[in-house]
C-alpha cells in the first residue's frame, strides 16, 4: 500500500509539489485575510467605540452647559435689578410728588433698558458659557483620552478650569454695567421724545426697537480692535480686553496662568469668529429681505399691468 502510494508521488512528482504549493499559498493567503478581516473589524469597533464615547460627551457637555445657564440666570437678574432698580421710582410715585412727571419718564426709560438689557446680556450669557465649556470639554476629553499614556501631562487641571470660568465675571461686572449704559442712551434717544400718553402700536413698537438695535450695534468702542481692525461688540462686553501682549506677562507667569491665558485667547478666537458670522448673516438677510420687496413690489405691477388688458391674447403677449 504505502509503496504503491510512494511510486504514484513518485510518478506525478511535479504535479504534487505544484499542487502543495498552491494549496499552501491558499491557505496563507486565507490565514492573511483573516487576519486583516478581524484588524478592519477591531478597527471599526474601535471607531465606533470612540465616536459613541465622543457623542456621549458632547451630550454629556451640553447638558452641563444648560444646567449652567440656569444656575447663572439668577445671578444675572440680580446684578441687572441692583443697575437698574424701579422700585425705588414707584415708592416715590404712590407718594405722589411735585416731579412726578418726570419720575414717570425715568420709570419709562429704566423700563425700556432692563428689558433690552436682559434680552441681550441673557443671550450674552449663553454664548459665553457654551463656548467656554465647549472648548474646557474638548480638553477633557483629550485628558481622558490621553490617561494611561507614559509621558502625558494634564492640559486643563482642575485649578486651571476654575481659573478660566471665573473670568464669565467679566460679563455680570463691567460688561454689564457698559451694556446698560450703551443701550440706556440708545433708549433715551429714540423714545426719550415720545410723550407718555402716546399710544404705541405693535408696528411702532417693533420700529422704535430696531432703532435701538442699530445703535447699540454699531457703538462705537476703540477699546476693543479686532487684529483686521473691525470693531468686535460682542467680545468686548463677554470678555475683559487686551492690554499687554502675553509675551510681556508671561515672564513673570506660572504654567497654569499661561495655560488659562491661552483658553482666554482661543474663547476670543470664537467669538471674534462668531460675531463676523452674525454680521454676515444679518447682512444676508437684510439683502434677502431688500430683494424679497422688490421682487413683490415688480410682480404686483406686472399684475396690475396684466389686469388692465381687455383680451387674452395681449395678456400672452405680455407674459
Amino acid at each position: 500500500m504505502l509503496r504503491s502510494v510512494w511510486n504514484f508521488l513518485k510518478r506525478h512528482k511535479k504535479k504534487c509539489i505544484f499542487l502543495g504549493t498552491v494549496l499552501g499559498g491558499v491557505y496563507i493567503l486565507g490565514k492573511y485575510g483573516q487576519k486583516k478581516i478581524r484588524e478592519i473589524q477591531e478597527r471599526e469597533a474601535a471607531e465606533y467605540i470612540a465616536q459613541a464615547r465622543r457623542q456621549y460627551h458632547f451630550e454629556s457637555n451640553q447638558r452641563t452647559c444648560n444646567m449652567t445657564v440656569l444656575s447663572m440666570l439668577p445671578t444675572l437678574r440680580e446684578a441687572l435689578m441692583q443697575q437698574l432698580n424701579s422700585e425705588s421710582l414707584t415708592a416715590l410715585l404712590k407718594n405722589r410728588p411735585s416731579n412726578k412727571l418726570e419720575i414717570w419718564e425715568d420709570l419709562k426709560i429704566i423700563s425700556f433698558t432692563r428689558s433690552i438689557v436682559a434680552v441681550y446680556s441673557t443671550c450674552m450669557l449663553v454664548v459665553l458659557l457654551r463656548v467656554q465649556l465647549n472648548i474646557i470639554g474638548g480638553y477633557i476629553y483629550l485628558d481622558n483620552a490621553a490617561v494611561g499614556k507614559n509621558g502625558t501631562t494634564i492640559l486643563a487641571p482642575p485649578d486651571v478650569q476654575q481659573q478660566y470660568l471665573s473670568s464669565i465675571q467679566h460679563l455680570l461686572g463691567d460688561g454689564l454695567t457698559e451694556l446698560i449704559t450703551v443701550i440706556k442712551q440708545a433708549v433715551q434717544k429714540i423714545l426719550g421724545s415720545v410723550s407718555l400718553k402716546h399710544s404705541l402700536s405693535l408696528l411702532d413698537l417693533e420700529q422704535k426697537l430696531k432703532e435701538i438695535r442699530n445703535l447699540v450695534e454699531q457703538h462705537k468702542s476703540s477699546s476693543w480692535i479686532n487684529k483686521d481692525g473691525s470693531k468686535s461688540l460682542l467680545c468686548h462686553y463677554m470678555m475683559p480686553d487686551e492690554e499687554t501682549p502675553l509675551a510681556v506677562q508671561a515672564c513673570g507667569l506660572s504654567p497654569r496662568d499661561i495655560t488659562t491665558i491661552k483658553l482666554l485667547n482661543e474663547t476670543r478666537d470664537m467669538l471674534e469668529s462668531l460675531g463676523k458670522f452674525l454680521d454676515i448673516g444679518k447682512s444676508a438677510c437684510s439683502q434677502a429681505n431688500t430683494l424679497d420687496r422688490h421682487s413683490s413690489q415688480q410682480e404686483k405691477y406686472l399684475q396690475e399691468k396684466i389686469m388692465k388688458l381687455p383680451e387674452c391674447g395681449q395678456r400672452e403677449n405680455i407674459l
